[in-house]
């Protein structure tokens, strides 16, 4: 039992953060003191202007929901570095204004980190480096931020979709994970009017609204979101095979391409190959497996070999001392 007032708020309300509905007697438990003294939490936390939405019934129970200005928030050392590192990404992101909201945003957290969390967001940033910066259309972040929070609680999401032929239409779906393939976003949801899972490009998607609705969730076909939009991109459009060997160990390799593309085999304990279907351009696997940072050998497709042949040619020329004209 937490006899402590101020440490049993502040217990109270890192788990209202927790974007779901809690029941009276579920909170009750879990601080151990009794549903009155729950009561009397929540008014002591809504006077300090945390508000907290209550429902009546069978069902019902305690929610934080949004306010007319932001509260503090309670975060663990974990959320906070999270957050740190996340928005440190944000600059240069595919996000529009992001890289702006997120400087200010980390100036205001960093302020007050404690060292020791100051200290493992920079050496955690200073030993990644991200493949892209994002090339991809711009999105809200409010789009993004409304799709998280609907996962997170299992609300039905409800938006407008405009289809890569144009074609204007209205969704209601179950949502299910965010996926970005370090240039786009996408939304692996159920499609309640077509009774099936989908993807969606989060670049075409306006006016998102949770309703509010609960659901329970489905099971994905394929298990994970990641693999579900890689086969859905597949069935799309015109994809190749590549094959490339990699002299590091699979999980070096893995940390380093994207979940989608595929899964490299273990040759060695120093070496694996990946081999996989994609329908990106060959200029841009080339420059991602470039990027992996391990000498690598391209075996297919002749397209792929003979544009990294090149591209090394190009990058060779460019790193090499200018000949004077009496050379």
């Amino acid at each position: 039992m937490t006899t402590d007032t101020p440490a049993r708020l502040l217990q109270l309300l890192s788990l209202l953060q927790t974007p779901r509905e809690w029941p009276g007697g579920e909170l009750s438990e879990r601080l151990g003191v009794s549903r009155r003294t729950v009561r009397r939490d929540i008014d002591r936390l809504r006077e300090l202007g945390y508000p907290v939405q209550a429902t009546k019934g069978a069902d019902g129970g305690y929610r934080l929901v949004a306010g007319k200005a932001m509260p503090p928030l309670v975060l663990d050392d974990e959320e906070a570095v999270a957050i740190a590192v996340g928005l440190r990404a944000g600059a240069g992101h595919a996000v529009a204004g992001v890289d702006e909201a997120s400087v200010r945003a980390l100036a205001k957290l960093e302020q007050v980190l404690p060292s020791r969390l100051r200290h493992r967001v920079s050496t955690l940033q200073a030993a990644t480096t991200p493949l892209t910066s994002g090339d991809g259309a711009s999105i809200a972040p409010e789009t993004l931020t409304v799709m998280a929070s609907s996962i997170a609680g299992g609300e039905r999401l409800r938006f407008a979709y405009r289809s890569g032929d144009g074609t204007p239409s209205r969704r209601l779906t179950e949502p299910y994970r965010l996926v970005s393939t370090g240039r786009r976003w996408y939304l692996v949801a159920y499609d309640l009017d077509r009774e099936d899972w989908r993807t969606f490009r989060v670049d075409r998607v306006t006016e998102p609204f949770a309703t509010g609705a609960r659901f329970a969730p489905r099971e994905l076909p394929t298990g994970n979101a990641a693999e579900f939009l890689r086969q859905s991109m597949y069935r799309r459009q015109e994809t190749y095979a590549f094959d490339v060997v990699f002299a590091a160990p699979a999980d070096f390799v893995a940390a380093r391409v994207p979940a989608w593309v595929g899964a490299p085999e273990p040759i060695d304990e120093h070496s694996c190959r990946l081999r996989a279907s994609t329908g990106d351009s060959v200029e841009w696997l080339a420059v991602r497996i470039a990027m992996v940072g391990c000498e690598f050998a391209v075996r297919g497709p002749r397209e792929l070999v003979e544009y990294v042949r090149d591209l090394g040619a190009r990058l060779s020329r460019a790193g090499g001392v200018p000949q004077t004209d009496g050379a």
